[in-house]
């Protein structure tokens, strides 16, 4: 049996009540993505280019590079997402900036007494 742990978020001109686990599992999905997306970056970029440095071939070591920046793009706007979605709430919240950013703050970075303002 499942106990839940609602919280109350007042959201603006709502008041919204949720079970705890939901921003704390988005929170941990936000950090492994902070932590990982790097340390793959780094693996795959010197696996790419290692193996291009051991052809000894021109085009090898050409197309590794160009796979190294692409991952490094695609890398770069999966990190930015939290960001993007920091300023498309920022520019929607309208009169009740601070209460609807407290919301998303609360999924962004979990924190109960935060989050509970219900």
């Amino acid at each position: 049996m499942f106990i839940l742990n609602e919280i109350t978020m007042n959201c603006g001109a709502t008041s919204l009540t949720i079970d705890s686990m939901l921003p704390q599992l988005v929170t941990t999905v936000i950090n492994i993505i902070k932590i990982g997306i790097p340390i793959l970056l780094i693996i795959f970029g010197m696996m790419d280019l290692g193996k291009a440095v051991m052809a000894q071939k021109e085009d090898e070591i050409k197309k590794g590079w160009q796979t190294f920046v692409k991952r490094m793009a695609a890398a770069v706007i999966v990190f930015l997402v939290v960001f993007i979605v920091q300023i498309v709430f920022n520019l929607v919240a309208g009169d009740n900036k601070e209460s609807t950013w407290n919301c998303v703050k609360c999924f962004i970075d979990y924190n109960e007494s935060a989050c509970n303002n219900g």
